[in-house]
């Protein structure tokens, strides 16, 4: 397939373009960057006409990074801009092409849900209320174009991603393999994840599976924070003696701490289980030291 991706150049974008590309697949990238194939500024409105043109799919990453800074009014409104405004500046441009692509995956994440504690929640459970609850829920709002259009949108909710190259291990890598690692919090809070090369193959998965469509939980499962980092300290080698109590991680992370940290979201993927998808990383400490 002739296949748009938008962020491209984050951790996930880039293992998906060299998988994709491996496969013969003709890959067209969209971004804010000269080195993307056509640019575009979600900001302002400006899509390179030429970008959407002879497309049959497209996989849309590109967003702030949420983990990145504390969360400060203009970065929450960087998140939430660059979600809403681009999802739908990229479906307006898609219902709009001579011939729409056949199917968009559009990034969303399983905070959708918000902290709802030992609550198992599939892709028919309801909507959180906290900021990463509202910015998930117009992000997929904003998809409304394409699916008018016909478009077959699956809307990917993400859990934690995981892979030594970005995101949130790369982060706790540091401190775990000093051994300044330790559970958050009271460490029973849910942490839905999946480790990258799954991804990616949900990711083609729900590309060539006519059958997906809507929301769908991109997660193997959830384990404790507690499991979570006893897993992490085994597979580095490394003791998990320094907690990091709920009041330190507010006053370090601020509103970040409670939507991100503390947050007890228990996603479970019923649509890729019901469609037989098998995940072929599903056990947390083998994917761990796998890893390193």
């Amino acid at each position: 397939m002739r296949i748009l991706i938008t962020g491209g150049s984050g951790f996930i974008g880039r293992a998906l373009c060299e998988h994709l590309g491996g496969q013969n697949h003709d890959l067209v990238t969209l971004g804010r960057g000269l080195d993307s194939d056509f640019q575009w500024t979600p900001a302002t409105g400006l899509l390179d006409s030429k970008a959407h043109q002879n497309i049959e799919a497209v996989v849309h990453l590109a967003g702030e990074n949420v983990g990145k800074s504390r969360w400060t009014a203009a970065k929450k409104k960087r998140i939430l801009d660059s979600r809403e405004k681009g999802t739908r500046l990229l479906c307006e441009a898609m219902a709009n092409a001579e011939v729409p692509p056949k199917v968009l995956l559009s990034a969303s994440a399983v905070g959708f849900y918000g902290s709802q504690g030992d609550v198992v929640l599939d892709e028919t459970s309801p909507a959180g209320s906290d900021f990463l609850a509202t910015v998930c829920q117009r992000w997929e709002a904003a998809c409304q174009p394409a699916i008018d259009a016909g478009i077959r949108v699956v809307q990917l909710r993400f859990g934690v991603v995981l892979s030594p190259e970005g995101g949130a291990l790369r982060e706790m890598r540091l401190p775990f393999s000093l051994g300044l690692g330790g559970r958050i919090g009271s460490g029973a809070q849910w942490m839905s994840w999946i480790a990258l090369p799954d991804v990616i193959r949900v990711i083609e998965h729900a590309l060539n599976d006519k059958n997906f469509s809507g929301p769908m939980n991109v997660a193997v499962g959830a384990v404790s924070n507690a499991d979570f980092t006893q897993a992490l300290g085994q597979a580095l080698r490394r003791p998990t003696w320094f907690p990091l109590p709920e009041f330190l991680a507010r006053l370090v992370f601020g509103e970040k701490a409670d939507a991100m940290l503390l947050a007890s979201t228990r996603a479970e993927p019923k649509k890729l289980r019901a469609s037989g998808f098998e995940f072929q990383h599903a056990d947390l400490p083998k994917a761990l030291a796998a890893m390193f």
